[in-house]
């Protein structure tokens, strides 16, 4: 890490709507007993200690950490920190927060434990927040990569102190992973085979919980889901009968017409005239 001292700040009002955004990042040597707070934040906060000695409170509770160790602040927590008067430390931090910032850092295992962690072992963190710093600046382009360094350093601590998810044992987690498939895959060549293999289970396995869970099977589910987002472009407009159906993974633009007939009551060439009328499967899709 070098000499100088490295800041950016990125905070926009359009950020509170993004999935997830970077509000700051950057690298400091700090000064002998270089303190901030007590205070809180408005968003998550990560700091990595690559050289160095430091206190961090939070809770009530005073750590000391160094070289390796890593701290948390999260949104409206009381928080302080320092560095030692005699070795201060220097740190790489990252700033975020999103729609999607909980559930990542859920999946982190940070949120489960102490707010203070220990990596150690190899210059993964340091490089991953650097390459986030290095990526740093306001246009589309630069925001994007990173985001992308921030999920690579997400996705690195969920390697050391995250939990796999452990399917429930009614199942109902296969259930959700095959329709997050499906959400995601309906407009392709997709069969119940693939959608099961997605879940990592059997056929026979995933049709009885989709049966014991929504009470249809994984090949009902799909082409209701499909005649659902076909009805959805047509009512919109602009597209004809046969680029809805190529756009929801119907190859066969007159077996297309026959299953929406069948779901819909109508045939697609009225349905886009207009002439729709909702008999209840409209809504399958959601």
């Amino acid at each position: 890490m070098g000499e100088e001292e490295f800041r950016r700040s990125f905070r926009d009002p359009f950020h509170n709507s993004l999935g997830l955004a970077v509000y700051s990042c950057g690298v400091q040597r700090c000064a002998s007993r270089h303190s901030w707070g007590p205070a809180v934040r408005d968003h998550y906060l990560i700091h990595y200690i690559v050289s160095g000695r430091g206190e961090f409170r939070s809770c009530g509770k005073q750590h000391s950490l160094s070289v390796g160790d890593g701290f948390l602040v999260v949104p409206s927590q009381l928080v302080s920190y320092s560095a030692d008067d005699r070795d201060p430390w220097t740190y790489c931090w990252v700033g975020f927060n999103g729609s999607d910032a909980k559930r990542l850092m859920d999946q982190t295992g940070l949120l489960d434990r102490e707010p203070v962690f220990h990596y150690g072992g190899d210059d993964r963190l340091e490089r991953l927040l650097t390459d986030i710093c290095n990526s740093s600046g306001s246009s589309p382009s630069e925001e994007a990569r990173m985001e992308s360094g921030l999920l690579l350093f997400l996705a690195a601590l969920m390697d050391r102190f995250g939990k796999p998810a452990q399917p429930q044992d009614n199942g109902y987690e296969y259930v959700k992973k095959a329709i997050k498939f499906i959400d995601y895959n309906y407009s392709g060549d997709i069969t119940v085979s693939s959608i099961a293999a997605s879940a990592g289970i059997s056929r026979s396995h995933l049709y009885r919980l989709f049966m014991q869970h929504i009470s249809m099977p994984p090949n009902e589910y799909l082409m209701r889901y499909r005649i659902g987002k076909a009805a959805g472009l047509l009512k919109a407009g602009g597209l004809t009968v046969g680029e809805a159906a190529y756009s929801t993974g119907f190859s066969d633009q007159l077996y297309f017409s026959r299953v929406f007939r069948r779901y819909m009551g109508v045939p697609p060439s009225r349905y886009t005239a207009g002439g729709h009328r909702n008999t209840g499967e409209e809504k399958a899709h959601e």
